[in-house]
């Protein structure tokens, strides 16, 4: 039963996290998401109602079924993190989600190391990077220090 109260805690933060940091990021990123001429162009483009209502249906299922995935692979080092202090286990968590869901993910993305190997240079840009790098460090922090606080 420990485990199943983990991973809803677990993805009830990471989807409270993952959702205020896209809202705060969105408001300096719009245009990576939107209009014909965003530079993030292969994604669905939330200008265009139908496109737009597909991430309306599917963003928190998605994101729940991430959470409890993310959650289970800890099970292993739960006792370890309880044991160590709050900011460690916050820079461990937030570092975690940050360098495997983000820096170090296997999908190529433009500011990601993968995408640096495989995308074509339009669109790997600084002002790209830096937004999408704005949207997972806030949400990082935010999901580092809320689950070492409840989770633990």
């Amino acid at each position: 039963m420990k485990f199943v109260i983990f991973s809803l805690i677990f993805t009830v933060i990471h989807t409270i996290a993952y959702t205020l940091a896209g809202m705060i990021a969105l408001k300096v990123s719009k245009d990576l998401y939107e209009d014909k001429q965003r530079v993030i162009d292969y994604m669905r483009d939330m200008s265009v109602k139908e496109e737009s209502k597909h991430v309306e249906k599917w963003f928190l299922p998605a994101q729940l079924v991430r959470g409890i995935l993310m959650s289970v692979v800890l099970y292993p080092i739960l006792g370890m993190l309880g044991g160590i202090s709050f900011m460690m286990r916050a820079l461990f968590l937030g570092g975690l989600m940050f360098i495997y869901t983000d820096f170090a993910c296997a999908v190529p993305f433009p500011h990601n190391i993968e995408g640096f190997v495989y995308m074509k240079p339009r669109y790997i840009q600084g002002k790209v990077s830096g937004k999408l790098y704005l949207e997972m460090l806030i949400y990082s922090v935010i999901f580092g220090l809320a689950a070492s606080w409840f989770l633990f």
